[in-house]
C-alpha cells in the first residue's frame, strides 16, 4: 500500500445506506457485518492494482459499519477487509488479508485472477479449510467503483398486460456477437443489444418482453477456465448491484441504461433473469471473495450442528440465507435498484423456492415473499418464479403466492409427450392447453399464471428436440454427465443432421406443432430465441460453459426452411394478439370450453380413459361477441403417424385459418364437407366461416 498524496478525512457517516453514496459532496460507505472486529476501506489508483489509502470505518451502528469521506468522487475505486474471527467450525470466515467486493458495488472493475490468492485457506494444507492463508488477494481481484447514482430521469415503462406478454428468453453475447447488422466493436455488448437491428427485430416478432439471461457480475470457474471454457449463461453471480462487465460496450454502464431505453422506445419491456439463490463462493473449500469474508454465518445458510458446512438447496455449495433481514434487505434493495434506477420491468428468479425457504422449509408466507408483497414498487413488476431447487420439498410448481407467475415445467413435458406420440397423455394435454387450472385456479390467480414453454436455454433447442434422441455434451468435457436425460425428444430416424428429407419433412411439421401449440394454449408463452428459424446447439442440451459459435444465434445461416419457420411464428404471435379467445384473462369470464372426439360428439370419461385416443378437438366459444377478434374457433390436434378424419361441429360453418401441414396457406379456406382430414402429426386452427 503506498500514499496517493491526499489527505482522506473521515467523518462518520450514514448508517442507513448501504454500499458506496455519492451525495455530490462526497462518499459514504456503510457496511453490514453482524460479526466483525473492524472493517477498512481500501481505495486504490486508476490501475486497481495499487493500494493507495486503508481507511478504518470510524462507526458501528445496529450491525452496520459506516464512514463518510468528504471530496471523494465517482469513478474511485475499492474494496474492503473485514476482522473477525477465523473460526470455521463456528461459520466464521473472516481474513483480512483478503480484499472483498461490497455487495452493494454498482460497478466492477477489472476480472478475477485465480489463485492460492483468492482461498482463505492453504489449498495444499491437510486441515484445508481449517487453515488459514495470509496471501494478499488485492491485486488479483476486481475493484468497486463508486458510481453516481444521481439525476437519472424517470423513464414510461411500457406496462404489457400479464394476457398480452409473450416472453423471448434471450442472451445478450449470443444475440448480438455474430449480427452482421451490429457494429463489430458493439458485438456482445449491451450497446449491441440495444441496436435498432435487434429491438426491430424482436418487435417485428410480436414479442412483447425480452427476458435476459443473468447480467449480474459473474465469474468464470476455474476449472472452466482449466478446460479452456467460459460460463456462458451466467449462473454464478458475485454482485447483485453491478452488470457484468464483459457486456459492457464503448458506454459502460450507460450502455445498459441505453439498451433498455430502446427497447422502452419499441414498447417492449425488459426483464432479467437473476440468481439470489447462491454465489460464486462455492462451498467451504471455495474462495473468499465477498459475503463469506464479510460475515459468512450471516449471509448463508449453514448446517444448525455444523455451520462449519453448508445447507447446498442449490447445488453450486451454498445457499444465500433470505431469512435473515439484512441479507433479505440486500436482495429487495437489488431488486428496487433495478428496477427503479436501471428502470427494468420485471426478473425471473433462477431456483426461486430458495427464496421462499425459511429453517422449517418452503413457506409460502416466508419473509422473501412477504416483503416483495408488499413492497410499493416490486409488488407492481413482473415477477416469474422457477419453482423448483434440489433441496427437499423443493418442487413447488403451483405453490407460490398470488402475484406471481411461474415456469410450468408440466407444460413443457406434457406437450412433448404428446406430439411424440407418448400414449395416456390426452387428458394432462387438454389441462396444460387450457391454463394448467388444476394447478393454478385457486386464491384468484389467472390463467397467465403459467408460463408456458417448448424450449429454454437449460435443455433441447426446438430443433434439437426432433433432431436428437440423446443429449450429446462432450464438448463440455464432463464425458457427456452432464445435462438432462429426460429430454422426451424424438429424432424422427436419423440422429442429428440429416439428407433424408422425408424424416426432415417431419421434423419441419413437428416444430410447427409445437410451435402453434404454444402461442394457442392459454398461460403466457415464452420463445427461446432462435427457435423461431430453428437454431441448434448440435445436440448439447447443456451449454452453460459453451461461450462460442454453438451457443450464438447464425444470423446469416438462414435458408428457406428457416424463414418459412420464422414466417410462420410471426404469423401465430399475430393471430394471439389480435384475438382475445386465445389469451384468456379469467377462469370465470364465461368462455364456453368443450373437447370433441373426431366423431363429432364431446369427449366423454371413456374417451379420456383410452390411452389410444389422442387425437382431439378443442371448441372455445363466448355467448357474447368478443371485443376482439372471434368469437367461436376450433382447434383439433392429431398426433398420430397417421391421417385422420374429422367430423366438425353442424351448427355454423367453419374456415381453415391455418394448418401446420400446410403452412403455406396463407388465406382462410372454407370446409365444405363435414369432416376435415388431419394430416398426420399435425395441428389445424378454425374459425366461423
Amino acid at each position: 500500500m503506498t500514499d496517493d498524496g491526499k489527505q482522506h478525512s473521515i467523518e462518520s457517516g450514514d448508517f442507513t445506506r448501504l454500499g458506496a453514496n455519492y451525495d455530490g459532496h462526497g462518499v459514504n460507505f456503510a457496511l453490514f457485518s453482524a460479526y466483525a472486529d473492524k472493517v477498512e476501506l481500501c481505495l486504490f489508483d486508476e490501475s486497481g492494482k495499487q493500494e493507495t489509502k486503508r481507511i478504518v470505518l470510524p462507526e458501528y451502528t445496529n450491525e452496520i459499519w459506516h464512514g463518510y469521506i468528504p471530496g471523494l468522487t465517482p469513478g474511485v475505486l475499492y474494496g474492503y477487509r473485514v476482522h473477525g474471527p477465523f473460526d470455521p467450525e463456528k461459520g466464521h470466515r473472516f481474513n483480512p488479508h483478503k480484499l472483498l467486493v461490497d455487495p452493494y458495488a454498482r460497478e466492477l472493475v477489472g476480472n478475477l485472477e485465480w489463485s492460492q490468492a483468492q482461498f482463505g485457506y492453504r489449498l495444499d494444507d491437510e486441515q484445508k479449510d481449517l487453515s488459514c492463508d495470509e496471501t494478499d488477494s488485492a491485486t488479483q481481484m476486481p475493484k468497486c467503483r463508486v458510481v453516481d447514482a444521481n439525476g437519472e430521469a424517470p423513464v414510461q415503462k411500457p406496462s404489457i398486460p400479464w394476457s398480452r406478454t409473450i416472453f423471448y428468453e434471450a442472451h445478450v453475447k449470443g444475440m448480438t456477437v455474430l449480427h452482421p447488422a451490429i457494429p463489430e466493436q458493439l458485438r456482445g455488448t449491451f450497446d449491441g443489444l440495444g441496436q435498432a437491428a435487434i429491438v426491430d427485430y424482436v418487435r417485428g416478432l410480436g414479442i412483447t418482453s425480452i427476458e435476459l439471461l443473468p447480467i449480474h457480475y459473474f465469474l468464470d470457474d476455474s476449472h472452466l477456465l482449466d478446460r479452456q471454457l467460459r460460463n456462458y449463461w451466467g449462473y454464478n453471480s458475485l454482485a447483485f448491484f453491478a452488470p457484468a462487465s464483459r457486456y459492457y460496450g464503448p458506454k459502460g454502464l450507460a450502455g445498459f441504461r441505453d439498451m433498455v431505453r430502446a427497447f422502452h422506445d419499441a414498447g417492449i419491456e425488459v426483464i432479467l433473469d437473476v440468481v439470489y439463490n447462491h454465489t460464486a463462493e462455492g462451498n467451504e473449500l471455495g474462495p473468499t471473495l465477498s459475503f463469506k469474508g464479510i460475515d459468512n454465518f450471516s449471509y448463508y445458510r449453514t448446517l444448525p450442528d455444523e455451520p462449519r458446512y453448508y445447507i447446498n438447496d442449490t447445488g453450486t455449495g451454498n445457499t444465500i440465507n433470505t431469512s435473515h433481514p439484512r441479507v433479505l434487505q440486500m436482495v429487495t434493495d437489488s431488486l428496487r435498484y433495478w428496477a427503479e434506477e436501471m428502470h427494468v420491468d420485471g426478473f425471473r428468479f433462477d431456483l426461486g423456492t430458495i427464496l421462499g425457504r425459511e429453517p422449517a422449509g418452503f413457506d409460502q408466507r416466508s419473509g422473501f415473499f412477504d416483503a416483495v408483497g408488499q413492497d410499493p414498487v416490486l409488488s407492481r413488476i413482473k415477477l416469474i418464479g422457477e419453482p423448483w431447487d434440489i433441496g427437499p420439498g423443493g418442487y413447488q410448481l403451483g405453490g407460490f403466492p398470488p402475484g406471481w407467475v411461474e415456469w410450468n415445467d408440466k407444460y413443457r413435458d406434457t406437450v412433448r409427450d404428446y406430439w411424440r406420440g407418448t400414449p395416456g397423455m390426452t387428458r394432462d394435454f387438454a389441462a396444460r392447453i387450457l391454463g394448467s387450472g388444476d394447478v393454478y385456479d385457486l386464491r384468484g390467480r389467472r390463467p397467465w399464471a403459467s408460463v408456458n414453454f417448448i424450449a429454454a436455454h437449460d435443455g433441447f433447442t426446438l430443433n434439437d428436440l426432433v433432431s436428437y434422441n440423446d443429449k450429446h455434451n462432450e464438448a463440455n468435457g464432463e464425458d457427456n454427465n452432464d445435462g438432462h436425460n429426460d429430454n422426451r425428444s424424438c429424432n424422427y430416424g436419423a440422429e442429428g443432421p440429416t439428407e433424408e428429407e422425408n424424416i426432415n419433412t417431419i421434423r419441419e411439421r413437428q416444430k410447427r406443432n409445437f410451435l402453434a401449440t404454444l402461442f394457442l394454449s392459454h398461460g403466457t408463452p415464452m420463445l427461446l430465441a432462435g427457435d423461431e428459424f430453428g437454431r441448434s446447439q448440435m445436440g448439447n442440451n447443456n451449454g452453460y460453459c459453451q461461450d462460442h459459435e454453438l451457443s450464438w444465434l447464425h444470423w446469416e445461416d438462414s435458408h428457406g426452411s428457416s424463414e418459412a419457420l420464422r414466417s410462420f411464428t410471426k404469423r401465430l404471435i399475430a393471430l394471439r394478439q389480435q384475438h382475445s379467445i386465445l389469451k384468456r384473462e379469467n377462469w370465470r369470464d364465461g368462455l364456453i370450453v368443450m373437447w370433441l372426439n373426431p366423431g363429432g360428439g364431446e369427449q366423454t370419461e371413456d374417451h379420456w380413459d383410452d390411452d389410444s385416443n389422442t387425437t382431439i378437438g378443442l371448441r372455445l366459444s363466448r355467448t357474447q361477441p368478443c371485443e376482439e377478434g372471434w368469437d367461436d374457433l376450433l382447434i383439433l390436434f392429431n398426433p398420430l403417424d397417421e391421417d385422420s378424419d374429422f367430423a366438425l361441429p353442424k351448427d355454423r360453418h367453419w374456415a381453415l385459418e391455418l394448418t401446420t401441414s400446410s403452412p403455406e396457406l396463407q388465406n382462410p379456406v372454407m370446409v365444405e364437407a363435414p369432416m376435415l382430414r388431419l394430416q398426420s402429426r399435425s395441428l389445424s386452427l378454425l374459425r366461423p366461416g
